[in-house]
């Protein structure tokens, strides 16, 4: 093992404060597949955990895991994760970092194969945060900054072939370039991809770029260099697609020595054939071709081969309207980072393959890699599983974004991490975008940036929203598509109904799943489909970020925790950690909790909103007649889909029949027949085409639900009980007196508070009226006959509501009406309805309405109606901050019941919403975990006259005025009866 030399000059140099020193010795960024044949460096290192870069390397070594996060692991007890958003987590400005600097030393012995003597020999580092120093026997090799792409050092000259050295990877944590990596996410440190070690020929490709058009057209660009020195004479390049052999282009290489552009260490060579009846790529089609390049010395022997898989397709903006393969189509996207809950940063194919898997399960076809450069496996995936992916580069300056886009000291930095990022991705059909970066205000390091990807790859457009936001209609920037962050809905069909429109409008954020979110997604849609210029958008975004912790010690579990989780829950003695759970004094707290999965991926009810909203085929009326089925995709048929027709009846009944869809091309709709002859008894009537995967998917096995379209046949028939005569037993409070409730019937204005409510200023707002704390009083209590009404007044802070309930015997049970006026002051409150308590043992909900999941007034289109049936625990949904959660939108009726069969039931005068959980609304607002919950033993069951929409305004806006309460009254009537 070595230390540190005293005079080490890359120590000495300070990169660490440097932001004009992007690397030192590093190689160029390529397109080179280099993984087949590699030495694969991953597993535990020596390893120590200094308090400053230039502290000495000496005492005890420790062990951490390669490729992982020291933050997560046991070496880095003294560096735990830390989460800001926009805040840096040190006071220092561009470019300085703090004294206190974590640096991890990772060290191991490397046996460099013997047969590797003559070969050109290189290390790679697939990522490391932030900066990173590489010695090899105690010699400085390099230095490298941008925590998201691989670094390459050339060792020929360092290491001998059957030989054992000493490979040592410093990586400095702070440095000028956290500036520019400000992204909304843990801060860790560490290397966080894999290390190899291969070799090469000394004759090498250099770089390799494909462009394969839609309309067969290959071209192939290779870059050459011989390690040696001068690049011999007679070397050639070829081509293989599949069986087809492709030799080099010698009219480009006559065109390149007329204009003199052959060089003695540099050579480059072409390729370009047509493929005929080519198979295109798009993201529902996701045809690829292997293609092997080839590089040859004068003798015809292989010197160097590059595989790729390729897609034949085109993008291209005309007039407003991003084109794939000349079709206008709907961007139904999210974002994602590189996340796991035990390992950070670190993600392996299969984390990746099912983060995909189960997007394109629910309807997404695009990802937006926020904000860096993604493992390259993932772009692998994307173009095999079918996606089209916003290449995002590794810049966000979020705490001085408007210092950092205009200071010259940034400008290389800028150049670098974008060009590196297209050098790096340009082959992959799945990237239809490049971007810029994110929230880094706008300045001529963009330009500069913008300027380097327009010369080298005019085929794809760039995006940026901080050059866009001030004007969408702009030409004249470095953004070729207009990508706002959430902007409301109606400012953006406004912008496409202006006549000023110049650009595609795809919103880079738009719905944030914070918690329980996602508001008006459907009504967001709904005007994107109808209105031409809007192409869609990115959901913020895949994951909750939580980090698995153990509560008795306040540590990450790390890569041991497995098996910890399950279904969004963790087990007893463990906690999803947010901002501040570290012990961490600046942070963000739940913020980082924003995702439409929960950090062991487990989908949260908004997804099945998004799978809804996304349906390839929909039913777009009925008619007597028949119903109108319609092809909602942009390349597909419908073959490779199967359906089933369902039936749901009021009355209990439902019917099933198969159902054979129409072949429709994109675009086009056709009437089928009606499958049932509609009883004539049964009450409300709802038809739903159950559609799943006729066969295996890349991404799914047959019969993999992919949409439910539903439609009414028929409305709910007006029924109302008559009174019987017998008695109602109310308290001297006017309280209801019931043999299965342990708390009477009450009104509730108030919800455990959303995290849109709380960072929405919604909350505080209900807080300041009282809403939480409302004080009954009852006014009065009057007997007529076998009926009894209760007025009462609930006293806030600043208004009084007036309530009524009118108990009514009927046959088999009690029909409770009520009325509530709110005052003008309570004009946007969380509900209006009834609550109550139940005995213990009623365990299982049955209802009719819509379900099965979660759902709310303005997040309800991917909850079809119908008859559903759930454990009372599992309707409680466990986001990381405890919130209001549970409900059920539409409910007609429903059961609680115990093992037995008895219970109660309740049926509604309208759909209503309803929820039935084990928290009282004030035990979720007092709880800053799920371990801090306690469930209650019977039921607490809400009935809302009105509900309040979600929204999201966590960030972003608010839920729609459509789904607000007004003041003014509100009447609602519901039956209780014991089964």
């Amino acid at each position: 093992m070595t230390d540190a030399l005293p005079a080490d000059p890359l120590i000495a140099l300070r990169p660490w404060e440097a932001p004009e020193v992007t690397s030192w010795g590093r190689l160029p960024m390529n397109a080179v597949d280099r993984r087949s044949g590699a030495l694969l460096l991953d597993g535990d290192w020596r390893f120590q955990l200094l308090s400053t870069p230039d502290a000495p390397v000496g005492g005890a070594w420790s062990s951490s895991y390669v490729p992982g996060v020291w933050t997560m692991q046991s070496a880095g007890a003294d560096d735990l994760p830390q989460y800001t958003n926009v805040r840096m987590p040190f006071a220092e400005f561009p470019p300085g970092s703090p004294a206190a600097n974590p640096t991890g030393v990772y060290e191991r012995e490397v046996d460099v194969p013997a047969d590797w003597a003559g070969r050109r020999i290189v290390l790679q580092v697939g990522a490391a945060e932030s900066v990173l120093l590489v010695h090899v026997d105690g010699r400085p090799v390099g230095i490298s900054k941008d925590s998201h792409l691989a670094a390459e050092f050339d060792l020929t000259e360092v290491v001998r072939p059957g030989e054992r050295s000493i490979v040592r990877l410093t990586v400095v944590k702070w440095s000028d370039a956290s500036h520019i990596e400000d992204q909304d996410q843990w801060w860790h440190g560490g290397v966080t991809r894999s290390v190899l070690l291969y070799a090469t020929d000394p004759l090498h490709l250099a770089d390799v770029t494909v462009r394969a058009s839609y309309a067969g057209e290959l071209r192939i660009d290779c870059r050459v260099r011989d390690a040696g020195g001068a690049l011999p004479d007679g070397w050639y390049v070829s081509g293989e697609l599949e069986g087809q052999l492709f030799a080099q282009d010698r009219e480009f290489d006559r065109a390149n020595a007329e204009d003199d552009r052959v060089s003695d260490f540099l050579g480059e060579a072409r390729i370009q054939a047509t493929v005929p009846e080519v198979r295109t790529w798009n993201a529902e089609t996701p045809e690829l071709y292997d293609l092997t390049v080839r590089l040859h010395r004068p003798d015809g022997a292989v010197a160097d081969t590059s595989r790729h898989r390729i897609g034949f397709r085109d993008v291209e903006i005309v007039g407003r309207d991003l084109l794939v393969n000349g079709e206008r189509v709907f961007i139904r996207g999210v974002n994602r980072h590189d996340f796991h809950p035990l390992t950070g940063r670190t993600v392996s194919c299969d984390d990746m393959r099912a983060d995909l898997v189960l997007l394109k399960r629910f309807g997404f076809n695009a990802i937006r890699t926020s904000h860096y450069p993604n493992d390259p496996t993932l772009y692998d995936l994307a173009d095999e599983l079918g996606f089209y992916v916003v290449d995002e580069a590794d810049i966000e300056s979020h705490d001085h974004a408007h210092e950092i886009a205009d200071d010259p000291r940034y400008l290389g930095a800028f150049v670098d991490r974008v060009s590196r990022m297209v050098l790096r991705d340009k082959n992959h059909p799945s990237i239809i975008i490049w971007s810029l970066g994110n929230e880094s205000d706008y300045g001529a390091n963009h330009d500069a940036a913008a300027g380097w990807v327009r010369r080298h790859d005019p085929t794809r457009p760039i995006q940026y929203e901080g050059a866009a936001k001030l004007d969408w209609a702009a030409t004249d920037d470095a953004s070729d598509i207009a990508c706002p962050m959430y902007a409301p809905i109606e400012d953006c069909v406004a912008h496409a109904l202006s006549g000023e429109q110049t650009r595609p409008l795809i919103q880079c954020e738009y719905s944030h799943a914070m918690g329980n979110s996602n508001g008006t997604l459907a009504d967001h849609w709904a005007a994107i489909e109808s209105t031409p210029g809007l192409q869609g958008g990115f959901i913020w975004e895949f994951w909750d970020h939580g980090i698995l912790q153990r509560v008795s010690d306040g540590r990450p579990v790390g890569r041991a925790g497995a098996g910890l989780y399950d279904n969004g829950v963790v087990a007893p003695g463990h906690r999803w950690a947010y901002g501040g759970d570290f012990g961490e004094t600046i942070h963000d707290g739940a913020f980082i909790a924003d995702g439409v999965v929960f950090p062991d991926r487990t989908p949260k009810p908004a997804l099945y909103e998004h799978r809804e909203i996304a349906a390839p085929v929909r039913i777009e009326c009925y008619r007597h007649e028949g119903i109108v089925l319609g092809n909602h995709q942009h390349f597909r048929g419908l073959d490779w889909l199967s359906g089933e027709w369902e039936l749901s009846l009021a009355d209990g009944r439902t019917l099933s029949a198969p159902a054979e869809l129409p072949a429709l091309r994109p675009g086009e709709t056709a009437a089928v027949p009606l499958p049932f002859e509609l009883p004539r008894d049964g009450g409300e009537a709802w038809l739903t085409l159950r559609v799943t995967t006729a066969e295996d998917q890349p991404w799914a096995p047959r019969g993999t639900d992919v949409c439910a379209p539903q439609v009414r046949l028929r409305a709910p028939a007006v029924r109302e009980d008559a009174p019987v005569e017998r008695p109602v037993e109310v308290d001297g409070e006017g309280l209801l007196i019931h043999p299965l409730l342990t708390a009477a019937p009450t009104l509730s204005l108030w919800r455990a508070p959303t995290d849109n409510d709380e960072l929405g200023g919604i909350a505080p707002r209900w807080r300041t009226w009282g809403l939480d704390s409302l004080v009954r009083k009852v006014v009065s209590v009057r007997q007529e006959g076998d009926r009894v009404t209760v007025d009462a007044e609930y006293a806030g802070t600043v208004g009084v509501v007036r309530h009524r309930q009118v108990f009514t015997p009927v046959e088999g049970g009690i029909r409770i009406d009520e009325e509530a006026e709110l005052p003008d002051e309570f004009h946007d409150v969380a509900r209006v309805g009834s609550v109550f308590e139940t005995v213990e043992g009623l365990d299982l909900l049955e209802w009719f309405g819509q379900g099965p999941w979660e759902s709310y007034p303005d997040r309800s289109v991917g909850a079809p109606v119908g008859h559903h049936s759930l454990p009372v625990d599992e309707l409680f949904t466990p986001y990381l901050r405890p919130q209001e959660s549970g409900g059920r939108h539409g409910v007609r009726r429903f059961t609680l019941s115990a093992a037995d069969a008895t219970g109660l039931a309740v049926e509604l005068d309208e759909p209503r919403q309803v929820s039935v959980t084990r928290y009282r609304a004030e035990d979720l607002t007092a709880a800053s975990h799920h371990d801090e919950l306690v469930p209650r033993s019977g039921c607490v069951v809400h009935l809302d006259a009105a509900h309040r929409g979600l929204g999201t305004a966590s960030c972003g806006p608010d839920t729609s005025a459509s789904y607000l309460i007004p003041p003014g009254v509100h009447r609602w009537s519901w039956t209780l009866r014991v089964l």
